[in-house]
């Protein structure tokens, strides 16, 4: 099923529809856009006729200079079946040509009042966001000081109960059990959560508490970057854990990777607090203090002193 159809923009920038009402659930596939001047001047080589076409004041006052043959052969090359719409910007008059074209081939054509590279910018923006790959991963996301961390293990393991900690202490729950992630930009994760589960939190023992109806609207938020993943696991007593901080493991998520932090699980270890001090430390680290390299470069001024010695 299409993510976005020509019915989407038009209601989404209160377009006008001029005419090609019957293509209006065509589906946009691609988030590019295409502005076909050297269309205008009769070159339809490398015609994109997939993306949406935008016609501003340059291409349709080039337009305008045509011969009436060329403007009927222009606009009816511009009209295919692949086309999910051409948009006239700025308010400006519809060529009585490709309100023909378009009613023959099906092709909606839609009006905008706004400047070219204006709404040139804004449906840009929302195609790809709309047309970002996604995914969906079994975890609870949570906005701890900022920071946005994705908590993953196996059930049973305590994500839930860590993540109501986490409000209790002033933090905002994003999702619980399934969180949507699409990737926004190249290095951009953004994690929501389903429709029929936000603000939600299954709790084993209690079952499920709204958390806006008991924290109130500051204790959750619709979205949030993913920038740190911590993942839960049982203590094995047999492996060993990193006790430095110095080896920076990372998770791929989608074509993004992400810090991940493995958290063993044991009676008597305050999850919540662990978690508050990983986004923080974090947070330093991004800003050029790394404690784990302070401490190391210290021992080895001590081991080198001994040495002289």
């Amino acid at each position: 099923m299409p993510k976005v159809r020509t019915k989407d923009i038009l209601e989404k920038f209160n377009l006008e529809l001029i005419s090609g009402e019957e293509g209006i659930n065509r589906p946009i596939t691609m988030s590019d856009i295409s502005r076909p001047g050297i269309e205008m001047a009769g070159y339809f080589e490398y015609y994109p006729a997939e993306r949406v076409q935008l016609l501003g004041k340059t291409e349709l006052s080039f337009y305008s200079g045509l011969s009436s043959r060329d403007k009927a052969s222009r606009m009816e090359r511009l009209c295919t079946d692949i086309t999910p719409g051409i948009i006239v910007t700025r308010g400006l008059e519809v060529p009585p040509e490709l309100i023909e074209a378009s009613e023959r081939e099906a092709v909606p054509v839609l009006r905008t009042n706004m400047k070219t590279t204006r709404f040139f910018s804004r449906l840009t923006n929302y195609l790809e966001s709309m047309l970002a790959p996604t995914t969906a991963v079994h975890g609870v996301l949570v906005d701890v000081y900022g920071i946005g961390v994705l908590i993953t293990g196996k059930s049973g393991v305590g994500k839930s109960e860590t993540a109501l900690e986490l409000v209790k202490r002033g933090h905002r729950l994003v999702a619980d059990d399934c969180v949507e992630i699409r990737q926004e930009d190249q290095d951009t994760l953004v994690g929501t959560s389903p429709e029929l589960i936000e603000h939600l939190l299954e709790i084993r023992g209690l079952g499920i508490i709204n958390v806006m109806t008991l924290f109130g609207a500051g204790a959750v938020r619709s979205n949030k970057r993913i920038t740190l993943v911590i993942n839960l696991e049982l203590w094995d007593p047999k492996k060993q854990y990193d006790r430095l901080g110095l080896d920076e493991e990372k998770v791929k998520i989608i074509d993004t990777e992400v810090t991940k932090l493995t958290v063993p699980v044991r009676p008597g270890r305050n999850l919540a607090v662990i978690i508050e001090v990983a986004a923080m430390n974090y947070r330093l680290k991004r800003m050029g203090v790394n404690a784990a390299q302070q401490f190391t470069a210290r021992l080895s001024d001590v081991i080198e002193d001994a040495e002289h010695d």
